[in-house]
């Protein structure tokens, strides 16, 4: 529109007056500004107001005064006088026949026929036929706009273009939008005046006229615009009138910028916009806005802006036209002059050579960049990455010049400096073809061996961790290993935007790095002198050591050029703190894959050396004795779970590649078992499991191998054990805690058990004291809690007592089990071993676990000991399994050194090995139990104090006992089982049906063999109603009763007996069937001796057949019938006559009810009168009476 550059428009000066209605400013625009605003001020003047105030009366005076020497008034006066009324009624009667002729130039009834042209009878017309020539010119505007879809056109008007009545027909056009706002709504009058010649003067005046419509047109302009302005007549008509709005009302520039990015439309417009803001405001050394801007549109988060403004930037370099008028011209010389402003002196990559050659060679010839230009600086060279990586950019050779120049400038040592270099170095990665003669490839070098140089510089006064030296450090070992795509990534993240860099782009970079600045041994060399990272946590961003020393242990560069890096590491490791920083973990694990694997078989020693077991130890001095010697610790806890993570990392690596170093007849050293004893683990991940929020993943992979090779570490009752310490319990005992508890030392603890046999308080009161403390704080009181154990076997020791020991040793299990376990076994040997000195040590214990069962006799009628016992048993049964396991792996040699010569293969050596740890460990497992199970057998001294101490194991479930007694009986054995239910032997009858059911679910195979293996017959009515996995001898009771040995199928028969009366199950059914069945079978095949033998013991389990499967009835009486027949037969050849027994038992089988009432009288006299008879058959004839009167009477009972 540039028609319009000759007109007047409304100074910004005079719309804020009009906004704000300033009649002082008003009173003193000039005769033409005063002009463009009189249709507003008329109407003001003439209407009646809506705000009758004093002040607003006196305004209206002095506007009446202004107007009153102005000519144009009256003109304005008489339009206002016309009938609007019938105007908008011809009007709308004009806009129907429009329509109905379908838009064409008919008859008007605005206008009548015109005599001349359009101008002429405009000048000769008076107010009210101006009115409606105007209205009729407009209207038919505004209808061709409506019809054309979108598409543009230029409309050729007499009435608008005419420069001689210009005002007047402006003046016209004010007057008909605020009288008719209906009929001629603004924002479609606005619209309709960009198709007309000099339309953004009579949109701006309008808008003058109406400057609280300000707003609400732009709003309309813009959602009516197109995407790209650029591309068409009328987007550039529609920004360049969008513009002098916007210089008409500065002050709302920046938010119809706004409204452009909100719509996504006329992006030339948001640019020009913030051309001319960027003009008017003060040119200071901060990020100019237009810098802000386009950097917001092409690097914010809304991906639909950012593909909109590409589009601009790409179509806008594909046009031909690319003269000063182009928007995006103008943009880039903009952005170009503020680059040229920053740079240090203007300089030229064609004297570089001349310039070194004359000047000495510690004087630069490069004065540095301005600090107070350095963060200017960096913010255009993100744009200009933006530009050229989102937007697609081409730079001129002008502009690549002038890049390079700022990209190779120098800044001061100040963490803005570092991120300048760092965003250069990046730019120089990401768009090499900036770099296009020698003379500038030469300038790069130059930088970049100035970047070595200055680096340590640098990160010394900027204070600033992340220096740019570990990114060359990294890019020159990603270039080694060819890691082109890791290149990539680390200059997209460094720069903070995605783009798209081609990794051929990198083929001269990677040349020169790796042939002229950065060989791979200087890497090497330089990466182990960088100092490490103080206080390494994830706060600290950006690239560090760590991240260099990682890539060049993973290409295994230390180990080529024989570089020692163990001492960095570990300084390292000791430099830490929370929040872990991520790359600490996989760094310990590539330090760990160093040292074990080679980095060729060629070179079998080329490996890194592992951390000394004195370094491993200086790191946990002082750890051990408690939380109170915190403060002789010298490192952070951070420090000493990342050693930990290391050692078992170290030890698993060890034992998992063993067979490989075998083959290549390397053996690394593994850390001492002395080591890892001193090394307290437990306690350390308790403190790791309260910082898992900041100690990343490293908690769990602690887990993951304390489950692989501490297994004992990780038994799942102490876990809920110390979820019980730890939570809210613990709180509520820790407000408890009084002044007294906390002073209690541990030589008090030992005088008060000196007073032990005489006197109990003092003990129980400082036991007390004790439970209210922390794990932690309980740690020095351990030694002297284990070494005085052996006094609470004496008699009389209150078993409170006894509870608070078990208790506190429960709690101090949670932090330093493994310790805790020597020292108590020590202390519970019997007082022979005691007396001789003989101290077990961990790896005894873990080697024959059955040591800890050795202990002196009275424990095993102690609970809260026992308990303790337990405990330690089956920690040492699980670290017994890792350790032989691990010993397996650790001696592999001896598997391959015999292979070379065994025809079998290499396998063969390998099973015989594992099959014998296998039975190792179940003869372990199996001798635990078999002594278990001893223990709850009640001694000679207990049978004799109690008469009812048998009834510990008959009385739990005794299918065999006569059902029916008298009622007296009942009672007596009520009292009887009520007090044995409260002795100690059966309490520890408990705890090791608790154990055995968890060793029996861990592993069902125990079960079987223990089984197989047998034991006293008295203890199965505990196994079976005390242990609830007993259920699993149902799947091999048949194979054990088909065994050849008579004591095990009797074992299994009365097994099976008390198994069906606990599990009446199908399964129980169909192995009871089959039991009777070869009961049946070995009737046939016995002799006399063998029979005696397998039946007086299985015929009262037959009674438990019949209690748990009545149908089991009719085979169990036949199967009694033919041992009685049996039986009378082996008799028949004596001398004595059994045909009454024998009767009698048919007559029992045929009709029991008759003999129902004297079943209980009978047995008694058939016992007496045959207890002298020592004949095997008599008495088997005699039991199987009995046990058909027990079914009877079960059966009569309905019991």
């Amino acid at each position: 529109m540039s028609e319009c550059s000759a007109l007047q428009f409304v100074s910004p000066y005079a719309f804020e007056a009009m906004q704000k209605v300033d009649v002082v400013r008003l009173a003193a625009l000039s005769d033409p500004e005063l002009r463009l605003l009189l249709p507003c001020l008329v109407r003001m003047a003439l209407c009646a107001p809506a705000d009758q105030s004093q002040s607003w009366a006196q305004d209206k005076k002095l506007i009446l005064r202004l107007l009153s020497g102005v000519e144009a008034v009256n003109s304005i006066v008489a339009l206002l006088s016309v009938d609007f009324h019938a105007l908008e009624q011809d009007a709308s009667k004009e806009q129907q026949l429009r329509h109905k002729l379908g838009g064409g130039s008919g008859e008007s009834i605005l206008v009548s026929q015109l005599q001349h042209g359009l101008t002429l009878e405009f000048e000769h017309s008076d107010s009210p036929r101006r009115l409606r020539l105007v209205l009729s010119e407009l209207l038919a505007i505004m209808n061709k706009v409506s019809e054309s879809n979108g598409e543009f056109f230029l409309k050729s008007s007499e009435l608008f273009e005419s420069p001689v009545y210009l005002e007047e027909a402006a003046d016209v056009l004010c007057i008909l939008q605020a009288e008719l706002p209906s009929l001629l709504p603004i924002v479609d009058v606005a619209e309709a005046l960009l198709h007309v010649k000099n339309g953004a003067w009579f949109l701006c005046l309008l808008v003058a006229n109406v400057p609280d419509s300000f707003n609400e047109v732009c709003r309309g302009l813009i959602k009516n615009g197109e995407r790209q302005d650029e591309e068409s007549v009328g987007g550039r008509r529609r920004t360049e009138a969008l513009r002098h709005l916007c210089k008409m009302n500065p002050s709302q520039a920046l938010r119809v910028r706004g409204m452009v990015v909100e719509e996504c439309h006329l992006p030339g417009l948001g640019v020009a916009l913030t051309l001319d803001h960027t003009k008017n405001e003060s040119s200071d050394d901060g990020v100019s806005d237009l810098v802000c801007f386009v950097s917001g549109l092409l690097l914010g988060t809304n991906a639909k802006v950012r593909t909109w403004f590409g589009t601009f930037i790409r179509n806008g370099q594909q046009r031909k036209r690319d003269n000063i008028s182009s928007v995006l011209w103008q943009m880039r010389r903009q952005l170009l002059l503020e680059l040229m402003g920053i740079l240090p002196t203007v300089r030229s990559t064609h004297i570089v050579e001349e310039a070194e050659a004359d000047t000495e060679p510690n004087v630069s010839v490069y004065s540095g960049l301005k600090e107070e230009h350095v963060v200017k600086a960096s913010a255009l060279l993100r744009l200009y990455c933006a530009l050229m990586g989102i937007a697609g950019l081409k730079p001129t050779d002008e502009e690549a010049e002038q890049l390079l120049q700022l990209m190779t400038s120098r800044p001061p040592a100040t963490p803005a400096g570092v991120r300048f270099v760092s965003l250069s170095f990046c730019m120089l990665l990401a768009f090499s073809t900036l770099v296009s003669t020698p003379e500038q490839e030469q300038l790069m070098v130059m930088w970049l061996s100035w970047m070595i140089k200055e680096e340590a510089y640098f990160e010394s006064i900027s204070g600033v961790s992340a220096s740019f030296g570990e990114m060359l450090l990294l890019v020159a070992m990603y270039f080694h290993s060819n890691q082109l795509s890791a290149i990539i990534d680390l200059v997209c993240s460094t720069l903070g935007m995605k783009i798209v860099i081609k990794p051929s782009s990198l083929s001269r970079m990677k040349t020169i790095f790796t042939q002229e600045i950065f060989t791979e041994q200087v890497v090497t060399a330089h990466a182990v002198r960088v100092p490490v990272t103080g206080n390494l946590s994830a706060n600290i961003t950006g690239f560090l050591p760590i991240h260099c020393i990682y890539q060049l242990l993973k290409s295994r560069s230390f180990t080529k050029h024989k570089v020692s890096i163990k001492d960095w590491i570990y300084r390292q490791l000791c430099e830490t703190t929370t929040p872990l920083h991520p790359q600490l973990l996989p760094l310990i694990d590539v330090y760990v894959n160093s040292i074990l694997t080679p980095a060729s078989k060629s070179n079998p020693e080329a490996t890194n050396q592992p951390v000394t077991e004195q370094e491993i130890l200086n790191v946990f001095q002082g750890l051990s004795g408690g939380e109170n010697t915190r403060s002789t610790q010298r490192f952070s806890i951070t420090t000493q779970l990342l050693v930990l993570y290391y050692v078992l990392s170290y030890e698993e690596a060890l034992l998992a590649n063993t067979k490989i170093l075998a083959a290549m007849q390397r053996k690394p050293k593994s850390y001492s078992s002395a080591l890892m004893d001193q090394i307290p683990i437990k306690y350390l991940i308790r403190q790791a499991q309260g910082l898992q929020q900041e100690l990343g993943g490293l908690h769990s992979s602690l887990l993951r191998l304390l489950a692989t090779n501490y297994p004992h570490l990780c038994i799942v009752d102490d876990w809920i054990c110390e979820e019980q310490i730890t939570g809210t319990d613990a709180l509520l005992r820790r407000m408890l805690l009084t002044n007294m508890a906390k002073n209690h030392s541990p030589k008090q603890l030992q005088e008060a058990f000196s007073l032990l046999p005489g006197n109990h308080t003092q003990l129980m009161q400082i036991l007390e004291h004790l439970t209210l403390l922390s794990a932690g704080e309980l740690i020095p009181y351990a030694e002297v809690l284990t070494s005085n154990m052996n006094l609470l076997l004496e008699a009389g020791v209150p078993r409170g007592i006894l509870q608070a020991v078990n208790k506190l040793w429960m709690v101090l299990n949670t932090v330093m089990p493994r310790r805790l376990w020597v020292m108590t076994v020590n202390a519970l040997q019997p007082s022979a071993k005691i007396v001789r000195q003989q101290k077990y040590t961990q790896n005894d214990l873990m080697i024959d676990p059955l040591i800890v069962l050795r202990c002196d006799q009275r424990v095993h009628r102690s609970p809260p000991l026992m308990d303790i016992i337990l405990h330690m048993l089956n920690g040492y049964l699980l670290a017994s399994k890792a350790y032989l396991n691990a010993h397996l792996k650790e001696t592999a040699e001896q598997d391959i050194r015999p292979s070379q010569n065994n025809a079998m293969g290499p396998e063969a050596p390998e099973v015989t090995r594992e099959e014998l740890k296998n039975a190792l460990l179940a003869a372990q497992d199996s001798a635990a139990v078999q002594i278990l199970l001893e223990i709850c057998l009640p001694t000679e001294e207990e049978k004799g104090q109690s008469s009812s101490a048998h009834g510990l194991l008959r009385d739990v479930q005794s299918p065999q006992s006569p059902q029916g007694t008298k009622e007296e009986e009942e009672e007596e054995k009520e009292e009887e089982e009520e007090q044995s239910l409260l002795c100690n032997l059966r309490e520890v009858q408990c705890l090791i049906c608790c154990l055995l059911h968890q060793m029996y679910i861990a592993d069902p195979n125990i079960v079987k063999l223990v089984h197989f293996q047998g034991y006293p017959c008295e203890l199965l009515a505990l196994t079976v109603a005390g242990i609830p996995s007993m259920h699993i001898c149902l799947d091999f009771i048949p194979e054990l009763i088909a065994q050849p040995e008579l004591e095990k199928q009797i074992f299994a028969i009365q097994l099976l007996s008390y198994l069906c009366i606990q599990y009446a199950l199908p399964k129980s059914l169909s192995v009871a069937r089959l039991a009777i069945n070869v009961m049946g079978t070995l009737l046939t095949v016995l002799t006399q001796s063998k029979r005696y033998t397998f039946f007086m013991p299985t015929l009262p389990c037959l009674v438990s057949f019949c209690q748990a499967f009545p149908p089991l009835y009719e085979d169990i009486m036949s199967l009694l019938i033919q041992i009685g027949q049996v039986c009378a037969s082996d008799v028949a050849t004596q001398t004595r006559d059994f045909d009454p027994i024998i009767t009698r038992l048919q007559q029992l089988k045929e009709k029991p009810h008759d003999f129902s009432g004297l079943c209980k009288d009978f047995s008694s006299k058939s016992c007496s009168r045959d207890t002298a008879s020592l004949d095997p058959d008599v008495q088997l004839c005699q039991c199987v009476e009995n046990t058909i009167i027990e079914i009877i009477n079960m059966s009569v009972s309905g019991i």
